[in-house]
């Protein structure tokens, strides 16, 4: 069952500029095309994210963390001599 939605001047004039360059032969290929790259986006977002977890975990799965007066205070005694 077809659906309608309101996208507003910005997003029609972008659909039919598309249909007049002759890329796209009707609205529906443009807001599908649309969609499958905002499915695509959304999926490589979510890895991302889990990545992101992963490796949030990772670190706090590493131990305690140094202070960074302790690494800077390290760094500072190596390179002043």
């Amino acid at each position: 069952m077809p659906s309608s939605y309101v996208i507003g001047t910005h997003f029609e004039d972008l659909i039919k500029r598309q249909i007049a360059s002759g890329r796209y032969s009707s609205a529906s290929e443009v807001v599908r095309d649309a969609l499958r790259l905002f499915e695509e986006q959304e999926e490589l977002r979510a890895v991302r994210m889990e990545q992101l977890r992963r490796q949030i975990n990772e670190g706090k799965d590493s131990g305690p963390g140094t202070p960074a007066t302790d690494v800077l205070n390290r760094l500072e005694t190596k390179y002043s001599r």
